[in-house]
């Protein structure tokens, strides 16, 4: 995906890193992404959400926080209102590009940043959180041992995941005074809430108290045995499936004009795991899936096979153009189902004179309602006329060109 590195101006002014992914047309819609205490902006799951939603068409602005990653700036003097502030200068600075976020996005303590946040970003229509806590004081676990010596010294170095990090009493002192819950309620915005049941570091417990506290439209998905940084590459596929099928319900997401020669649009396919062979396939901003190799010849089975998805385009023209022929004659045709296998065969068994090998598709059609012998016969021929099925016979005409 296409991306820009850029820096804005901070809360308090000092620059702040960030990273502007966007889809490779003009955006329908942009989110804003918080990244999880001390973490940055380029952890894992935030890259495959950025992912998933740039090839929907959506741009996604990651950036580090104050005093964090490339950010410019203390992070002993920084505090939950500046980085409620700082996701509030991002929005601003997306706001000056014509770009206002219209989803947030906030992973474990940038989640309660957003829900904070929220209110005061008009542009917003939906939100969703990652492992957030209900109360921001509950970040200060990781650190407890410290708290008397931050508090009697004003800051103080703590190891936070093999890191050492300086945490000012202001800090401590801001979270512990936060309260959500009216913010939650009066949000006003569709919100999504995603969590682990097994997150060791913030409590299932939390999620309950967000989503309980949140008025509809609010949706809960469990993360099942998902860590709390989504570190799993299966885990952060399913998070980036979750709010781009969630966030399409609630975001304007005009489907861009086809150009020329191209009625259907642009079906872009775009690797996702270099160390296998799964693949995002996206038509449009509404119409996703994955095609991926099955795990005994190297791939990770989590989508149809190229030849899968040859198949089912067979099959849907098939069971297309009899249900639009049996509609126009007014035959009772109820239900109609076409089961497509694929293979490679000897070309005399596929009744050709040839000598080497050639593709087979056999269709088995099932049709139901109340229709007579010569009825089902006809059908059966029209099954023939599926445009899918003639392109197959008749072969394509194939132009490849670099980008």
């Amino acid at each position: 995906m296409p991306t820009e590195r850029i820096t804005f101006p901070g809360h308090a002014g000092d620059r702040l890193a960030a990273r502007l992914d966007l889809p490779e047309d003009t955006p329908l819609a942009t989110a804003l992404f918080a990244h999880c205490f001390t973490c940055g902006k380029d952890i894992a799951a935030a890259r495959r959400i950025a992912q998933r939603l740039s090839a929907m068409g959506i741009a996604v602005l990651r950036f580090d926080f104050t005093g964090l990653g490339h950010s410019c700036g203390e992070f002993a003097n920084t505090t939950f209102h500046s980085n409620v502030g700082d996701l509030k200068a991002a929005a601003d600075y997306l706001e000056g590009r014509g770009m206002a976020p219209s989803l947030l996005i906030g992973h474990s303590f940038g989640g309660a940043a957003v829900l904070r946040a929220a209110p005061d970003i008009a542009s917003a229509r939906a939100v969703a959180t990652i492992g957030a806590p209900f109360d921001p004081d509950h970040v200060t676990h990781n650190f407890a041992d410290a708290l008397n010596r931050i508090e009697e010294e004003g800051q103080a170095q703590v190891d936070l995941g093999g890191r050492p990090v300086t945490i000012g009493r202001d800090f401590v002192r801001d979270v512990k005074a936060q309260e959500l819950e009216p913010v939650i309620g009066s949000l006003k915005k569709a919100l999504l809430v995603l969590h682990a049941p097994r997150d060791a570091v913030v409590d299932i417990s939390n999620a309950t108290r967000i989503f309980t506290a949140a008025k509809h439209p609010k949706s809960f998905v469990t993360l099942d045995d998902a860590d709390h940084l989504v570190s799993s590459p299966e885990d952060a596929e399913y998070v980036a499936e979750v709010i781009a099928a969630w966030a399409d319900r609630y975001l304007y997401l005009p489907a861009p004009a086809p150009p020329i020669g191209a009625p259907e649009g642009v079906v872009r396919v775009t690797e996702a795991a270099a160390d296998g062979f799964l693949q995002d396939i996206q038509n449009g901003p509404h119409h996703h899936a994955l095609a991926d190799e099955p795990e005994a010849y190297g791939g990770s089975n989590r989508g149809m096979s190229p030849y899968g998805f040859l198949s089912a385009g067979l099959g849907a023209c098939t069971s297309m153009t009899i249900r639009m022929y049996a509609r126009r004659k007014g035959w009772p045709l109820t239900g109609i189902s076409v089961d497509v296998t694929h293979d490679k065969v000897h070309a005399q068994d596929a009744g050709t004179s040839a000598t080497t090998r050639v593709d087979r598709f056999v269709r088995r059609i099932t049709l139901e309602g109340d229709l007579d012998a010569d009825q089902r016969a006809r059908l059966l021929e029209i099954a023939d006329k599926c445009p899918v099925h003639k392109t197959l016979e008749q072969g394509a005409e194939i132009e490849t060109e670099l980008a």
